[in-house]
């Protein structure tokens, strides 16, 4: 099949990579991409926010599959006006991707479906804000209600600095504040059929031990050897089954992927928030590890045929992906500056570690350079989670990139345990 996909980050990288390795597909598209994409994948200019453009552009390469990778578009009705078309989509409505959309419309559902999750409140007011901070207590936390791009949330002992975020957003939310380990868990749905894949977990602070600002993710492992080995089961029963159901009872049914932000608490399980797509920088090491091949599980649950496949099947090997960020991210991130190494990595640490693209293209003299906050990740498999933290961390001391910045400590405790 020709399958175009929509976005142009280290997510989509991951998924051209994975798509690129899949015998069923014939010809590979990318819009907009980026300059590692372009290595597996034909690009195409596109406003991915436009859906009669992406529809248009699909039909045009006769795509038998488009697969929108970021929340924007989803939310914006892309994945609606390609099926408005008569050509298979993998992402959510509209109306579904609220629930990564709006965090109250999230709270609502999880509401209805009986899904564990922290108490809440949505406010408005300045005087509802500060009665749901003292309701709380330290640490604050406090999310945007809409996109943020993974920079919406802080967690703080501060309450001026809570306040102030609060304030700055139209609705927030303000819950209680979850303590223990964190879980990204995905799920592949066609709004019936729930196909749960392998957690992982990601780092969102910026600095090493957790410390620094929030960002969109710094790095990702996968497996967990801490967590129990009944998780993937109890989340699919507790909180991915019954949020599908709860959707489709409401006649907005959702079809793509569900991506499940848990907190394993005390108290049990407890969803923090939910996504409505692949997930960055978790796509990579999930992906890293899949091996039954992607377009065809894509294409299922595209076409509501997801319960007609054989079970998932996975490598056993672990995967690390470390994300290296451009000068003053997660702030305003210094770009175009050149990147080397990439060839050195190929050359040498191929095919067990290799470099996602995110914030990259090629300047007028072809030379890859910076163009976002994050630029690369860099991915690696090993026999452990050891191995792939050397592999990964091997790679990526090949890398030049002036004023750079990455984490040390991926996956450097969970190694070790």
């Amino acid at each position: 099949m020709k399958v175009l996909v929509i976005g142009g980050g280290a997510r989509e990288h991951a998924l051209c990579r994975s798509l690129s390795l899949d015998p069923q597909v014939t010809a590979l598209h990318c819009a907009p991409g980026n300059a590692g994409i372009a290595e597996v994948a034909e690009l195409h200019p596109v406003d991915m926010l436009d859906g009669a453009a992406v529809a248009r552009l699909a039909a045009g390469l006769e795509a038998g599959l488009v697969v929108v990778g970021p929340e924007a578009p989803l939310v914006a009705g892309v994945a609606d006006a390609v099926r408005a078309a008569g050509i298979p989509c993998f992402g959510p409505s509209k109306e579904a991707a609220e629930l990564e959309g709006s965090k109250a419309f999230a709270k609502d559902v999880m509401a209805a479906a009986n899904v564990p999750t922290a108490r809440s409140y949505v406010c408005t007011t300045p005087e509802q804000i500060d009665d749901a901070l003292d309701a709380f207590g330290t640490p604050y936390v406090v999310k945007d209600d809409g996109l943020a791009a993974g920079k919406g949330v802080v967690v703080t002992s501060d309450l001026a600095v809570a306040r102030a975020h609060a304030r700055a957003c139209e609705r927030v939310v303000i819950e209680e504040f979850l303590d223990g380990p964190e879980v990204s868990l995905f799920a592949i749905t066609d709004g019936r059929t729930v196909l749960p894949l392998q957690p992982a977990q990601d780092f969102k602070r910026a600095l090493d031990n957790d410390e620094g600002p929030n960002t969109g993710g710094m790095g990702a492992y996968s497996p967990l050897p801490w967590a129990d080995p009944k998780l993937v089961d109890e989340v699919l029963e507790t909180v991915l089954q019954p949020t599908v159901d709860e959707l489709r009872r409401r006649g907005t049914p959702f079809s793509g992927l569900l991506y499940a932000g848990l907190a394993i608490t005390g108290r049990g399980v407890r969803v923090i928030e939910f996504n409505a797509r692949f997930g960055d920088p978790e796509t990579q090491v999930v992906l890293a590890r899949l091996r039954t091949p992607l377009a065809g599980v894509l294409l299922a649950a595209a076409e509501g045929t997801l319960a007609d496949l054989p079970p998932l099947t996975w490598h056993d090997d672990a995967a690390v992906t470390v994300v290296v960020a451009s000068h003053n991210y997660p702030d305003t991130p210094r770009t175009g500056d050149p990147i080397g190494g990439l060839e050195e990595i190929a050359a040498h640490d191929a095919p067990h570690a290799y470099v996602l693209h995110a914030g990259t293209r090629r300047d007028d003299g072809g030379t890859v350079v910076s163009a976002g906050g994050r630029v690369l990740s860099v991915t690696a498999t090993g026999e452990d989670l050891t191995q792939a933290r050397e592999r990964a961390y091997t790679a990526l001391h090949r890398i030049t990139l002036p004023g750079s910045q990455h984490r040390t400590d991926i996956a450097r405790d969970a190694a070790k345990a």
